[in-house]
């Protein structure tokens, strides 16, 4: 500003020393006023130093301008080239995350611990245990005045392999019976539901067993027992499908 009103001084003052000079009858006959002379190279100097004070405005480039708007709008370009980046970024990470938790959460579904229901599951934990329970006594209780109703008993509540192991353990008591006239009784004293999987059981069964020989000399033996036995349901009816007596 302080340059740009030095100039017009010295104009008006130029402009003034011409008027005069033009007004005069002779170039000669009118003496050059000293003190403008004086001034003209003052001013010079004057401005001089303040063009070095001031320096020149270079003119905006393009991408000042658009700083300058994008700063008004509050965004930067910067930023505008970074959001797409940090956006795909993103992208990734949530479609890695949604893959792990889809993995996780097939892990828990398939794990058995996660599928067992015996501890929430209250009435068909209590179904399964009555149910087992009334089957074990009945395939571990033999009277050798009525075989045929531990035949039954077997057809009713084994299913699969728990058939074979059932013949296996009892074939030493079928056939000892009639001769020594044994009565074989069982009665379960308590249960637990160690794993419930819809229609799949897996329980521990403790039981007292009595044998009885009602021969000349009747004669009765007690024993504790523990045994797990697997069950399955068809049809509304829980049945043993296996036995595991810990022998192995």
């Amino acid at each position: 500003m302080s340059t740009t009103r030095h100039l017009v001084n010295r104009q008006r003052r130029l402009a003034t020393v011409a008027a005069e000079r033009t007004a005069a009858p002779a170039p000669v006959s009118k003496p050059v006023d000293a003190e403008t002379v004086a001034e003209e190279p003052q001013d010079d100097a004057e401005e001089q130093k303040e063009a070095k004070k001031e320096p020149e405005r270079e003119p905006e480039k393009e991408g000042t301008q658009e700083e300058g708007k994008a700063s008004k709008s509050g965004r930067s370009p910067r930023l505008r080239v970074r959001l797409p980046a940090v956006l795909c970024v993103l992208t990734v990470l949530l479609g890695a995350f949604a893959a792990w938790a889809f993995t996780s959460a097939g892990s828990l579904r398939d794990d058995p611990s996660r599928r067992n229901t015996a501890l929430t599951d209250i009435g068909r934990t209590s179904e399964v245990k009555g149910q087992i329970t009334e089957a074990v006594g009945a395939v571990f209780s033999y009277d050798y005045a009525s075989p045929a109703k531990a035949d039954a008993a077997v057809k009713k509540y084994l299913t699969g392999a728990a058939v074979q192991q059932h013949t296996d353990m009892l074939a030493e008591v079928r056939a000892q019976a009639p001769k020594q006239k044994l009565v074989l009784t069982t009665t379960v004293t308590e249960s637990g539901v160690e794993l419930l999987d819809g229609d799949r059981a897996r329980l521990i069964i403790f039981a007292d067993q009595s044998n009885t020989r009602t021969g000349k000399s009747e004669e009765t033996t007690y024993a504790a027992a523990m045994f797990a036995v697997d069950a399955v349901r068809r049809g509304g009816t829980w049945r043993i499908s296996g036995i595991d007596t810990f022998t192995r």
